[in-house]
């Protein structure tokens, strides 16, 4: 199978770098602190268990304001975002497979990370990855996170390229709800979640399983082998 493509729109974390146990260590512990149990979490169908990753793919404050009073919420967003960004020198931040190689294939103004977290977040842990996007979208950037399309859109209109010619790197449903909403073609990594439950118009392990040929008429995907 092959994607030709204009841009490239990376959601980063589970998709470029893997802050799973950094999610782990954090949200548990924000949790503790703030008085929210297991079955709280399972009422907002986050996950049921701190186990689990659906808390990829929202922002900090749609996820507390789901859980807690509205005037905690400010405090609790803020909290939650230190204690990741400081756990980011614990292995917070770390590459997933084929993602150096493929962003290095690519010219810097053919593609963008979009993600839900906030900017310290994402800026911290893509430097630590040795990520340096030349356009990035942020939760602050947008009134509605994913699954909305508005991120996606956004970063289509930053880059001046018509959302159809995009396409989107994503390994929460989330997201790819985001890309598909958005008018755009959808990759799934199977990196935080089965395969089967990814819909998508193409689901890989990771991005060490494509390859981008760069042209002056855009960018072709391939599956390796």
């Amino acid at each position: 199978m092959k994607i030709h493509a204009e841009a490239l729109l990376f959601d980063n974390d589970g998709t470029l770098v893997s802050s799973l146990e950094s999610v782990r260590r954090c949200w548990t512990r924000w949790a503790e602190e703030f008085g929210i149990t297991a079955e709280d979490f399972a009422r907002v169908e986050l996950h049921g268990r701190f186990a689990r990753v659906e808390l990829h793919g929202r922002t900090a404050v749609e996820i507390a304001a789901d859980l807690l009073p509205a005037d905690v919420v400010p405090a609790a967003v803020a909290r939650i975002e230190a204690l990741e960004v400081e756990d980011v020198a614990n292995g917070g931040a770390v590459l997933l497979p084929g993602t150096r190689d493929f962003l290095d294939s690519l010219p810097a103004d053919r593609w963008a990370v979009v993600t839900s977290a906030t900017r310290r977040l994402a800026e911290a842990r893509l430097a630590h990855a040795d990520i340096l996007p030349k356009t990035l979208v942020v939760a602050e950037d947008v009134t509605r996170g994913k699954p909305d399309p508005e991120p996606y859109l956004l970063a289509a209109r930053q880059l001046g390229v018509d959302p159809a010619r995009c396409v989107v790197f994503e390994d929460a449903p989330a997201g790819l709800r985001a890309g598909r909403a958005a008018g755009m073609i959808t990759v799934a990594l199977a990196t935080t979640h089965e395969a089967h439950e990814l819909d998508a118009d193409l689901v890989v392990s990771d991005l060490s399983a494509l390859s981008a040929l760069v042209s002056d008429g855009g960018v072709e995907i391939s599956v390796r082998g």
